[in-house]
């Protein structure tokens, strides 16, 4: 089984800062892909930014805003979010895709972690 853990969500004014990080832990044996999504009330749910083995990837929305870091020896990803706007207000999702140790494919999400961009 493989878990994933969010901390890092909360209340924050408009133009203000917050870094979410999301811990993988259980039986890997590699993870390919770490990525960060949202859903908003009424929304679907949206990809904000992804990081495998090359350049990350963002959403035309929160490119330039935010930043999407992995450390691939704790199994953990980060996401550094700037110039927060009203509109980023969501349940922020982490989601990883790899292998376990007996080489079985996973898919898994975490929790999710509130995030509200409000006056």
């Amino acid at each position: 089984q493989v878990q994933l853990v969010e901390s890092g969500g909360g209340l924050v004014q408009p133009g203000g800062s917050l870094r979410l990080s999301c811990a993988a832990s259980g039986s890997i044996f590699n993870i390919d892909t770490m990525a960060w999504y949202r859903q908003a009330p009424g929304k679907q749910r949206e990809l904000v930014a992804v990081v495998s083995g090359g350049t990350p990837g963002y959403s035309t929305s929160v490119k330039g805003r935010f930043t999407i870091s992995r450390e691939n020896a704790k199994n953990t990803v980060r996401l550094q979010m700037n110039s927060l706007k009203p509109e980023d207000t969501a349940v922020y999702y982490c989601n990883a895709r790899g292998k376990t140790m007996s080489r079985r494919e996973f898919n898994n999400w975490g929790q999710g972690t509130q995030v509200t961009v409000s006056s």
